[in-house]
């Protein structure tokens, strides 16, 4: 019978020891470790990036005293506004859903106009 030896997922050494064991090392596991939390930091940065971005489009178009304004879809597809990044959304009592970007929102009132809101 043939015994399959699992491999260090860094080096790919042979494991010694326990079953369950990945990384034959401190070293190897604190490396694939930190490359993990650097690539998922990568991907936080560049959402949050356009969550931000998104946010300040928003903000520029409501301006300071609105607490709303309708506008055609175009508008925010000129400023290259990235309609699938939100914080959250909310579907209301008639079933309209608002798409939120942290304290700012849009909805699709028809196929080619967005009225944003400012939460209360």
């Amino acid at each position: 019978m043939h015994t399959i030896h699992k491999k260090c997922k860094i080096c790919k050494k042979i494991l010694k020891g326990r079953s369950d064991k990945l990384f034959c090392s401190v070293g190897c596991k604190n490396y694939y470790h930190s490359n993990l939390r650097k690539a998922s930091n990568q991907a936080a940065m560049q959402i949050n990036e356009y969550l931000r971005r998104n946010h300040g489009i928003l903000l520029e178009l409501l301006g300071k005293n609105k607490s709303q304004l309708k506008l055609a879809r175009s508008v925010l597809e000129q400023k290259k506004f990235r309609f699938k990044y939100l914080t959250h959304f909310h579907v209301n009592s008639k079933g309209k859903m608002f798409h939120y970007i942290y304290d700012l929102a849009w909805m699709e009132f028809s196929d080619d106009e967005i009225l944003i809101v400012r939460k209360k």
